[in-house]
């Protein structure tokens, strides 16, 4: 007689996910820790405009020549402001132009000054910041700049910063 054989019932074949999981973090890791960029990936072309000078002086006069003038801010069409800060990290000195100016209120006094002449159309303002100055001082000289009215009658909106040299 012959046998019948009895069918088993074979269930689904089941991965185990964990071990999957496991090797691709592994292959991660391995590529993320390994990888180093050449040099060529790093360098990044730019197209920047062409340098212009920051103080230009009006008139084709050299810069310092005429010994005769008493305001060296007149006839510059960038007003520099230099700001440095005291030990603590607040505003220690500042100069607008060559100028000197002692206090915040000073400064606000002598911008007015400056910008109520309707001779001296600046193109931009330059505030030359020292590396030490804390960024609520500085916020306090870029809010007396920027409430400054020019001879056209607009707020001063143009302000570039740059650190101070040596500072």
């Amino acid at each position: 007689m012959a046998r019948k054989k009895k069918k088993r019932h074979q269930g689904d074949v089941e991965l185990n996910l964990a071990a999957m999981l496991d090797m691709a973090f592994q292959l991660l890791t391995f590529f993320i820790l390994t990888f180093r960029p050449s040099p060529v990936e790093g360098q990044v072309a730019l197209r920047l405009p062409p340098p212009q000078a920051i103080a230009n002086a009006k008139g084709g006069v050299a810069a310092g020549s005429d010994t005769s003038r008493t305001d060296p801010v007149k006839g510059v069409t960038t007003l520099v402001i230099s700001v440095f800060s005291d030990p603590n990290g607040n505003v220690g000195s500042m100069g607008v132009g060559e100028t000197g100016v002692a206090t915040l209120p000073g400064l606000e006094a002598r911008l007015k000054t400056i910008f109520a002449d309707p001779g001296n159309p600046f193109e931009q303002v330059i505030i030359q910041v020292g590396s030490n100055l804390r960024y609520d001082a500085l916020m306090k000289v870029v809010d007396i700049c920027t409430q400054q009215k020019l001879p056209t009658g607009e707020k001063l909106s143009k302000l570039s910063f740059v650190e101070a040299p040596g500072g």
